[in-house]
């Protein structure tokens, strides 16, 4: 892990240097006449999924079923015991400036790094060059999803749900697969695309989105999920 964030750190100062640079050469990224104003008032939601069944099922594995798991996925398994403060969030959610997409306090920014998400997830099978894009005639969500937990058509079609208007599948479809499936390899799957769905990309409370198993089947590709995760951590605070 120490070499890990040692590498990291020399990227961010090319990364930083070359900032400067670009930022000096080419001056302003926002259009002419815009005016810098911070909000007065920002509506924050702070509602987040119950991760306790994924803590207590993360505790029931034994080192080397973790193992495994954080040999094909990294530290992900990590955030589903962070505590995040609530008032810390809507403290620093004042300072956030929509047009540059970053924190600002007084005269310094302050935005997550790509180089940053490498360090926090620690994800090291995966291609840093192959970056996540959409199939344009993706297999059907029954189709993964009977791909995913290795189970019946009819299985399937009976999980899919609807929820504003996108297609779902319920958490405690895939819990009780997580806890039970006899194929180890599934279960540590599983898990992983319930973190993927309910901590890292939760949008709708309970249920994990058709979209998030798209991502997934592509991540056990080793397709780079880390500017698809900072993208889709910026983007809904400039809404």
């Amino acid at each position: 892990m120490e070499e890990s964030i040692t590498r990291v750190t020399k990227k961010n100062v090319v990364v930083r240097d070359w900032s400067l640079r670009t930022q000096k050469a080419k001056g302003d990224s926002l259009k002419e006449g815009y005016t810098f104003d911070l909000p007065e008032r920002v509506t924050l939601n702070v509602r987040q999924n119950d991760l306790e069944d994924l803590i207590g099922i993360w505790k029931q594995w034994d080192s080397d079923t973790r193992g495994i798991f954080t040999e094909k996925y990294g530290d992900i398994a990590h955030l589903v015991a962070i505590n995040v403060s609530e008032q810390l969030i809507q403290a620093m959610v004042r300072f956030w400036d929509p047009a540059y997409q970053c924190f600002t306090f007084n005269q310094e920014d302050m935005t997550p790094t790509i180089e940053e998400y490498v360090a926090l997830l620690r994800i090291d099978n995966v291609q840093f060059n192959k970056i996540y894009v959409k199939e344009p005639k993706p297999m059907t969500f029954k189709k993964k999803l009977m791909k995913l937990t290795g189970m019946t058509d009819t299985w399937a079609e009976k999980q899919i749900k609807k929820k504003n208007e996108v297609s779902c599948v319920p958490w405690f479809s895939l819990r009780e697969l997580v806890q039970n499936h006899p194929d180890t390899l599934r279960r540590i799957d599983l898990f992983a695309l319930a973190i993927y769905g309910l901590v890292i990309f939760p949008k709708v409370l309970g249920y994990i989105e058709v979209v998030v198993v798209d991502f997934f089947e592509k991540l056990k590709q080793g397709i780079n999920p880390v500017p698809t995760i900072l993208a889709e951590t910026l983007v809904p605070k400039c809404l």
